[in-house]
């Protein structure tokens, strides 16, 4: 401001000294002069007065990147599944996993080993060709299997002489089974009943005797074994062949 009215008090005295008597007309170059110089300050002021314009609402936006949220990993399986100890069907059964009751998953054993908590706060091994996982999965961590306990294998089950397996056929391609065998092991986890070679049950240990109904036609042969399983190896019994007439 006092910039301002320092050159409007020049300008002013140059003005009235050319309106003085004088011999001559005064200059008007100079009288231009002085008024160009006054506005040119006003507008530098006012310029410099004005303030920034603020953003609009078709201004760019800066925006923070999304931070990732993590998600509690659980896994489901489609039918009652197993869980075990250890990676492996050799270990045992600690429970079993339903349909309706997801489990947290807390550990990954490659290739394909879940290690999860179950709603009771057990936890078990279960196999991923059963499980879908869902959640942030990839972020737990990794672990290692259990030791291989010491000790040697159970003795395989062997057939009753007499009545070792029976059975039954009857109406439209039905036949009941009973399979009888001696429990000669001592350190068996459990024992597993195989049908053509796959595993159709899994028995507690000490068990001596199964039984079920099974879809089998005239002429139709049915092959059933007993196998005594520990955390160090599994065995077999001799393969019982049935045929219905």
């Amino acid at each position: 401001m006092k910039r301002i009215m320092g050159f409007i008090l020049a300008a002013g005295m140059l003005i009235s000294s050319c309106n003085m008597p004088a011999t001559e007309s005064p200059d008007p170059q100079i009288a231009t002069a002085a008024a160009l110089t006054v506005q040119a300050v006003l507008n530098s002021e006012s310029i410099a007065a004005t303030p920034l314009a603020s953003p609009t609402k078709n201004s760019p936006e800066v925006t923070a990147e999304a931070t990732p949220t993590f998600s509690q990993p659980m896994a489901s399986v489609g039918e009652v599944t197993n869980c075990r100890s250890g990676p492996g069907t050799n270990y045992e059964r600690v429970t079993q996993i339903f349909p309706t009751d997801p489990v947290k998953i807390i550990g990954f054993f490659s290739p394909n080993y879940w290690v999860v908590s179950t709603k009771d706060g057990e936890e078990c091994w279960l196999s991923g060709e059963f499980a879908t996982p869902v959640g942030s999965f990839a972020a737990v961590p990794t672990v290692t299997a259990p030791p291989t306990p010491i000790g040697g294998k159970p003795e395989a089950a062997t057939f009753l002489k007499e009545n070792g397996w029976t059975f039954s056929c009857y109406g439209p391609g039905q036949a009941d089974i009973t399979l009888s065998w001696n429990d000669k092991a001592d350190n068996e986890t459990g024992y597993r009943i195989l049908r053509n070679g796959e595993v159709i049950a899994e028995l507690p240990v000490d068990s001596t005797f199964f039984a079920e109904t099974i879809a089998l036609v005239s002429g139709q042969s049915a092959a059933y074994q007993i196998r005594a399983y520990n955390l160090v190896g599994e065995t077999d019994s001799a393969i019982a062949t049935i045929t219905c007439p």
